[in-house]
């Protein structure tokens, strides 16, 4: 096994992976960016190394900075994460080439995978259902491609994630309009301007696989994820096991998840993901990396994908079979960004004066932020996960709301009022939702009540003046109690500028 271990990431990612290599004994070498000196990650780690500048150019984004902190440390492998690098083939092969473990798949699997024409090429090969689409350069050919098809369509940079550069196209004339902008889109964004077009699935469900496999042919699943909820084709709430799923329908998809990842001989962890529309699956991509929501395949698994990851780079085999993956209850995730979700989810930055993160017997927090933190402009504004465990599904939705209740973010906007909001609606309740319910359904609600009469300054003042000793008793080492404010016990209603 290694003995230290670079982790090319920061933020709650950084946190967790470093929780993983202390508990195994291995030492956990940060790096970070110069606005980053003094970020949670850093002073969690055993070794810290600094990259550069705030801009993730010159800092996370640096290929050979990266690799010369881990050569200055010693590190044997180096875990990217996810994010900034964590699907970039070119950087796994520059860790190889150093003589360092790249702690994910080979960069040919990043490559074949991460390129959805050819994902999408692969998943037909073992017999997996695809969304009807066609690839190209000539907005003539895919205007002609999609009248076949049918419209709607999705537009799509062809090695594209998150849904950045995707647009709902109606007919010929906004798909000739948008051809354009998204090329520019998957070029700034991906370094390749390809882009091709798929039929919109509409009410669609989203249902992923969690698979580990050992880079010699043998794969399993960790059971599936539902990721339903999104805002902006960006996953907000996450659980396991998906609800409401027919159970032959199910195993169709782990089966036809495990074919895929089979298929590419994969090594390491990694989620196949697909659309779910009644009674038919399709495949839609493949992650090549640890997913945000992995937790909770972690609490319904009790297999910790860090450790597994690990386990495989260093042993070079798989060490669990589909008979040691047993689920167990229901767990259910609720990212926490520093974003307004009242003005259209526009990401926050400044400074986390009082931060408070839920406790409980059956909670998990994975953050990356504590009472005083700095909240950079520079990078994605996700502040943590809240996860909450239960025998079932109704009794974890209500721990997570509780959870969301307790959580206090103050000095830097956050999403907690849209999430406790969320949770507490009826189709989430009874799992009615499909991955346009968000913004079709709920955003209405929500902007009328985030437009209600704000709490008494007074109040406000309060919160903010406790948050900034809380801040000053954290950064001096005394213990504090969080004292109840009118403010706090207020619980879901509050004014969304404040948390």
């Amino acid at each position: 096994m290694f003995q230290k271990v670079l982790i090319a990431n920061r933020g709650e990612i950084a946190c967790r992976i470093g929780g993983t290599l202390r508990e195994m004994g291995i030492r956990a070498v940060a790096v970070c960016s110069e606005v980053d000196a003094d970020a949670l990650h850093v002073r969690l780690a055993d070794e810290v190394h600094l990259l550069g500048p705030a801009e993730p150019r010159a800092s996370y984004l640096n290929i050979e900075a990266i690799l010369a902190a881990a050569r200055a440390s010693g590190a044997q492998a180096i875990h990217p994460g996810y994010g900034f690098l964590a699907e970039n083939a070119d950087f796994a092969a520059a860790v190889e080439g150093a003589g360092l473990v790249f702690l994910g798949p080979t960069p040919e699997q990043i490559r074949s995978m991460g390129d959805k024409r050819a994902a999408r090429s692969i998943a037909e090969r073992v017999g997996a259902p695809v969304v009807p689409g066609a690839e190209g350069d000539d907005p003539g050919a895919l205007a002609r491609a999609a009248a076949k098809t049918g419209y709607p369509m999705l537009l799509k940079a062809a090695l594209g994630g998150g849904g950045k550069g995707m647009r709902v196209v109606h007919d010929e004339a906004e798909l000739r309009e948008a051809f354009e902008g998204t090329r520019r889109v998957a070029l700034s964004g991906f370094g390749d301007a390809s882009v091709y077009v798929e039929k919109r699935i509409e009410r669609a469900r989203h249902i992923e696989v969690q698979i580990a496999g050992d880079g010699q042919g043998r794969v399993t699943h960790l059971l599936e994820r539902e990721c339903t909820l999104q805002r902006r084709h960006q996953k907000v709430v996450e659980e396991s096991p998906a609800s409401n799923l027919d159970p032959a329908l199910r195993q169709r998809i782990l089966r036809a998840a495990v074919d895929v990842a089979r298929e590419v001989r994969y090594r390491g962890v990694g989620t196949v993901e697909f659309l779910v529309a009644r009674d038919q699956f399709y495949f839609l991509e493949m992650n090549t990396r640890l997913q945000v929501e992995h937790p909770v395949t972690e609490l319904v698994t009790g297999i910790d994908l860090v450790r597994l990851q690990l386990e495989i780079a260093a042993e070079g085999r798989l060490p669990l079979g589909k008979e040691e993956v047993v689920p167990r209850g229901h767990a259910i995730e609720a990212r926490v960004y520093a974003e307004d979700a009242a003005a259209q989810f526009l990401p926050q930055a400044g400074t986390a004066s009082r931060v408070r993160w839920p406790r409980g017997a059956f909670l998990r927090v994975d953050a990356g932020i504590e009472s005083g933190d700095a909240v950079p402009v520079h990078y994605d504004p996700i502040l943590a996960k809240i996860v909450a465990f239960a025998p079932d599904r109704p009794l974890a939705l209500a721990r997570l709301a509780r959870a969301l209740d307790d959580a206090l973010v103050h000095g830097v906007v956050t999403n907690l009022p849209f999430l406790r909001a969320l949770v507490r609606a009826p189709e989430v309740e009874r799992a009615g939702v499909d991955t346009e319910w968000i913004e079709r359904e709920f955003l209405h609600a929500f902007a009328a009540l985030a437009g209600a009469p704000a709490p008494e300054l007074a109040l406000v003042a309060a919160a903010l003046t406790d948050g900034r000793s809380a801040s000053r008793a954290a950064r001096s080492g005394e213990s504090e109690t969080p004292r109840e404010t009118a403010f706090h016990a207020a619980g879901p209603w509050r004014l969304p500028g404040l948390d």
